[in-house]
């Protein structure tokens, strides 16, 4: 959500993209890969193939469920 505008449904970027908002020392560890696998099985986010790559976006229909999860996890 911190890209602006967030990327909500049909705005979307690539998935590589999402790694650049991170500290260098959690890009490419395995608990960043296992938390954007939890991010697709919780269908928080959803993936399509887009120019050959695959871009994401956050699922609209889950909008409720990403925010009280970003509220509980900041208090």
């Amino acid at each position: 959500m911190n890209f602006s505008p967030p990327k909500w449904g049909a705005s979307h970027t690539e998935e590589r993209n999402l790694f650049k908002g991170l500290p260098k020392h959690l890009i490419g560890r395995r608990e960043t890969q296992k938390a954007l696998k939890e991010l697709y099985h919780y269908q928080f986010i959803l993936c399509s193939v887009k120019t050959g790559e695959i871009h994401i976006s956050l699922n609209p229909e889950k909008k409720k469920e990403i925010e009280q999860f970003l509220f509980n996890e900041l208090f």
